[in-house]
């Protein structure tokens, strides 16, 4: 016999937490548990005034969507922004609530702005998270592809590690100034230089063992 699902269902008012909605065994769980981010606070400390100004982007909210971009393959910080309004394991993971308010994509990127713009902060933070993820078994290091480049574990892996580490984590700074860019440009406003995260990376390839620089495409 045929059945119709009673759609009706939608509309229907239920208490429940947000937490319950979230699976144990999902990775934003297992990051929330093995991530330690409050390191982020005074680091970023001098760059907000106590005094004046609007209240920010909270710094930790602001990497974290940045760490949901990397994680989980999203192809742009705007299209973060949105998976983040419906997600629920995303919100549960940046500390939001079901109605709470995800900022602006223009909002991230001037917070993004205001905090990094000529430092290396934001490199020294996100290259601190991916070296624990990776530690912690979070992002597998056997194989990583950054801006098409293979890179393959070797039994000297822990050597080459850390230079691993730092080229994802100056390829992902690059992909999100060149977004931030395209939308400072369309709202009529200078674009940041030219990224200088390139430098030295191919100095410190040469440098590598010749057994790791045989796993590189």
């Amino acid at each position: 016999m045929i059945s119709k699902h009673n759609q009706v269902n939608r509309d229907q008012i239920e208490m429940i937490a947000l937490d319950q909605l979230v699976p144990a065994d999902h990775l934003v769980r297992k990051m929330e548990a093995a991530l330690d981010l409050s390191f982020i606070y005074p680091l970023v400390e001098s760059m907000y005034s106590s005094e004046r100004g609007r209240p920010s982007i909270d710094p930790v909210v602001l990497i974290k969507m940045a760490f949901i971009q990397y994680t989980f393959g999203i192809r742009s910080m705007r299209k973060t922004i949105e998976e983040i309004e419906t997600n629920l394991a995303y919100r549960w993971f940046l500390g939001f609530g079901f109605y709470d308010k995800v900022p602006h994509f223009s909002t991230f990127g001037k917070n993004y702005e205001r905090r990094f713009k000529d430092t290396d902060l934001f490199e020294h933070i996100f290259y601190r998270i991916l070296k624990e993820a990776t530690e912690k078994k979070l992002i597998s290091s056997d194989h990583v592809f950054v801006d098409s480049t293979h890179v393959k574990a070797s039994a000297n892996k822990r050597k080459f590690e850390k230079k691993v580490v730092r080229k994802k984590t100056k390829a992902y700074q690059e992909r999100l100034q060149e977004e931030i860019n395209v939308d400072r440009k369309d709202h009529g406003k200078k674009p940041f230089p030219p990224d200088k995260l390139k430098r030295n990376w191919s100095r410190k390839l040469r440098k590598a063992p010749r057994t790791l620089r045989a796993g590189i495409m």
